[in-house]
């Protein structure tokens, strides 16, 4: 098969960790006789510095003529009050909304070899395996009107949380879909008993579901569920829930998997005339600057998202069952970073690196 995809390092630890997740990515495509273009591009704060620009038009073009996205975290400390047009996170908005990618999914799982990493007591987590389907391209990050105003001597700030039905429709059916291929159940998560935009939502999930008899359905508010996260991580297969509450609750996922440097992502879109599904993938961590250039940042999640770039944008479900599995063995291995708790001394990134690709 022919593997077209363009890989945007980003900022901080972005270029350690995708240079991993990459070197994976290429000795499974030797291992299973794959063709793989690999092409580079530039997106966040490194993007500023050398064209002015979050999101070069050059990435817009590769990011276009791609098949999949393979991309490190963008931000950097020096553009924290910097304009919002400025902030490297325009970036990562930008090639959002370019590449049409509407559904971000983030696999949660609490692996057998990390339950003492967590700060939750063993029993609550052990068994947790959950998938957070977040609407991406549109509510309160893309919603117009917004900005920072003056108005008779006083400073106004407006963010504008909108959503259509078709917006919901379509992230719904993709949890639904996933639902099926798991545990068939779904909970939907919203805040309608304060908020339109949610009444709406709750409103067209629940006609979606009846396209879905096989699946089971409930709905919890936002607040509640951020609790029963921690409380009852086990109850949740498929979790359903618009931009912003996606963004806060998937982190609060890292709790549970033992490290937000485990949780891989993919953000999905439709698909491209060559049949491959458009993905943007990428690990949830940020940049951390902190520990940037030392080869201490963990690339599970970088290399867990080629794992979902394989599944998900190629179909190639036997290599990504192999990559997953040799996290797993490298997990149990206790050859980990630091922050995954190792059993000796802590692992650098290139050789968790090394470690995953002797495990295929």
């Amino acid at each position: 098969m022919d593997l077209n995809v363009l890989v945007l390092p980003g900022d901080g630890i972005g270029a350690e960790v995708t240079g991993q997740a990459v070197r994976v990515l290429r000795h499974v495509c030797e291992k299973w006789g794959h063709r793989l273009k690999v092409s580079e591009g530039l997106l966040g704060g490194v993007a500023i510095h050398r064209t002015g620009s979050p999101f070069p038009e050059e990435t817009a073009r590769l990011a276009a003529s791609t098949d999949a996205t393979l991309m490190g975290a963008v931000g950097l400390p020096e553009f924290d009050n910097a304009p919002p047009e400025k902030r490297p996170e325009k970036g990562l908005l930008g090639i959002r909304k370019a590449l049409g990618v509407y559904a971000n999914l983030r696999p949660v799982r609490a692996y057998a070899a990390l339950l003492d990493s967590s700060p939750l007591k063993n029993h609550l987590v052990e068994g947790t395996d959950m998938i957070i389907v977040r609407e991406l391209t549109g509510g309160i990050y893309y919603g117009t009107p917004r900005g920072i105003f003056e108005e008779g001597g006083e400073t106004r700030a407006v963010n504008t949380m909108t959503y259509t039905r078709s917006e919901i429709e379509r992230v719904s059916r993709m949890a639904f879909h996933l639902a099926r291929t798991r545990r068939k159940k779904v909970t939907s998560v919203d805040k309608s008993n304060v908020l339109e935009n949610s009444q709406l939502w709750r409103r067209v999930v629940v006609e979606i579901a009846r396209e879905f008899p096989d699946v089971a359905l409930d709905h919890i508010l936002v607040d509640n569920c951020a609790m029963q996260l921690i409380l009852n991580p086990r109850r949740f297969d498929i979790v359903l829930t618009e931009n912003m509450f996606g963004d806060i609750l998937s982190d609060e996922g890292a709790v549970l998997a033992g490290s937000i440097g485990m949780l891989p992502s993919a953000s999905i879109g439709d698909r491209r005339p060559s049949g491959a599904q458009v993905g943007l993938y990428e690990p949830v961590h940020g940049s951390a600057p902190d520990i940037a250039g030392q080869n201490k940042a963990n690339p599970l999640g970088a290399i867990g998202s080629v794992a979902a770039m394989l599944s998900y944008s190629f179909g190639l479900r036997e290599e990504a069952a192999a990559v997953e599995a040799a996290i797993e063995r490298v997990l149990s291995s206790g050859n980990v970073t630091a922050d995954l708790r190792p059993t000796g001394a802590p692992a650098t990134t290139e050789q968790v690196g090394e470690a995953v690709v002797a495990a295929i």
